[in-house]
């Protein structure tokens, strides 16, 4: 298993763009917390990290479990450090749906 999981990592680490969409859309496990701050250390200073994400960047920290995980705080240094945020806002806010509605995704899983 642990082969796997390298070798599922070297994929990851080493294309110059890595985009990863619906960012934080669920909370991650501890063990996938390891895993995002394994890949972001293998990326940090080799190549470029898009994340996007229906979460302000400032509400990361929360999904991430906040206080409560010990790899919270280091995985969001790594991410804004040296970061640039771009905020695309909705058109018409009065029709925005946020795709945890459009896919019919339990609120609870993100909260």
């Amino acid at each position: 298993m642990m082969d796997h999981i390298k070798k599922v990592q070297g994929k990851y680490a080493t294309p110059m763009l890595l985009i990863v969409d619906e960012w934080l859309l669920l909370k991650p496990k501890e063990s996938e917390q390891h895993d995002i701050l394994e890949l972001l250390h293998r990326r940090r200073k080799k190549s470029s990290t898009i994340f996007c994400s229906q979460y302000n960047s400032n509400g990361w920290y929360d999904q991430l479990g906040g206080d409560e995980s010990p790899l919270a705080e280091a995985i969001i240094d790594r991410i804004k450090y040296d970061s640039f945020t771009i905020d695309i806002l909705p058109t018409d806010p009065s029709n925005y749906r946020s795709m945890r509605e459009v896919y019919g995704l339990d609120p609870a899983l993100s909260k």
